[in-house]
């Protein structure tokens, strides 16, 4: 298939403010050399805790920030390399559909004036045209045509949330990364919102980068899971292989923190021990369960395991093999 979106070795620095006059600046890493492949027409979900680095890599597909190294390439291009008109232009391919549905649609604006926006950015300046777009793509994601002179506070937040997803489409984009879309909506729409953009993807082809810290949801639906901590890809591999046998205890650890229906039920990972110092090492092994001396002095690399499945450990085969039923957590 195709290789619609490939980043590579991705790298993002943010230099904070200085504390003292002549002190030097501290700089915070984001991302630290995040590489992968997405094929047209699948998707990818990325999973980690606050701070990992999730929304820093949305932004940085998405060019709204410039990576202090590495590229991102869309269809071939580096976005980087392009030119403002090339981009805004290219910006037609990929569109963002963002968390907060009561936050990302300007309160003062139609519907019709929302959806078309994207539409006016492009340059298209046929009025009527934009108008029977905008309406054709409000029908898409369930809504009506009538719903145009509308305004947002008139909308529920999934119907709303439908009216951002519209917004995203209306420009026929390839790729739609959505920034945890569902979060804030109730349970029972969460699934409606979901089922609508499965619907779509299936309709049009369309290639999803699902960011989400909900890992039930990632499993419903993304074909491949990459799981970021602390700037870097930890694991990565189709969810029904790295949620049933995931490679990695920090993967362990997030699906052992999913809420269970059994309060009392045993949990593996649930200890995290006090922090060390481990310069040079595994980033994660001040908190892991499975950390031997290696861990705190080499740093792992990325490696391939069985059925395409990837992980950031030394003992990866030995976490994989233990007979941990991570899935009930996800049921």
């Amino acid at each position: 298939m195709t290789i619609l979106l490939e980043v590579r070795d991705l790298v993002r620095h943010y230099r904070l403010p200085r504390e003292r006059l002549l002190s030097a600046a501290p700089v915070v890493t984001a991302l630290q050399g995040v590489s992968f492949q997405l094929q047209a027409g699948r998707s990818l979900g990325v999973v980690g805790e606050s701070g990992s680095g999730k929304s820093t890599l949305a932004r940085l597909v998405m060019a709204l920030e410039a990576p202090t190294a590495g590229q991102v390439l869309m269809g071939g291009r580096d976005l980087q390399a392009l030119s403002a008109r090339d981009l805004k232009r290219a910006r037609a391919d990929f569109q963002m559909v963002f968390q907060d549905p009561f936050g990302s649609l300007d309160p003062r604006q139609t519907v019709e004036r929302i959806v078309r926006e994207p539409l006016i950015a492009q340059g298209e300046t046929n009025v009527e045209t934009q108008r029977d777009r905008a309406a054709r793509m409000l029908e898409s994601v369930g809504l009506r045509a009538a719903d145009l002179s509308k305004y947002p506070h008139e909308f529920s937040g999934g119907q709303r949330q439908r009216i951002a997803i519209a917004r995203a489409l209306v420009t026929g984009p390839k790729l739609i990364v959505a920034d945890e879309p569902v979060s804030a909506l109730d349970v029972s729409v969460q699934a409606q919102v979901l089922n609508l953009m499965q619907d779509l993807q299936d309709q049009l082809g369309v290639t999803y980068l699902f960011i989400s810290h909900d890992l039930a949801v990632v499993d419903l639906v993304c074909d491949e899971v990459l799981v970021l901590y602390q700037g870097r890809v930890v694991e990565q591999g189709r969810p029904d292989v790295l949620f049933h046998a995931a490679a990695h205890p920090y993967t362990r650890a997030l699906i052992d923190a999913v809420p269970r229906a059994r309060p009392g039920a045993e949990r593996s990972l649930a200890a995290v021990v006090e922090p060390v110092a481990a310069p040079g090492g595994c980033a994660f092994a001040p908190r892991c369960a499975f950390r031997q001396v290696e861990c705190l002095t080499r740093a792992p690399a990325l490696r391939a395991l069985a059925d395409g499945h990837q992980a950031a450990c030394h003992h990866a085969e030995r976490v994989r093999s233990q007979p941990v039923p991570l899935r009930e957590a996800l049921a």
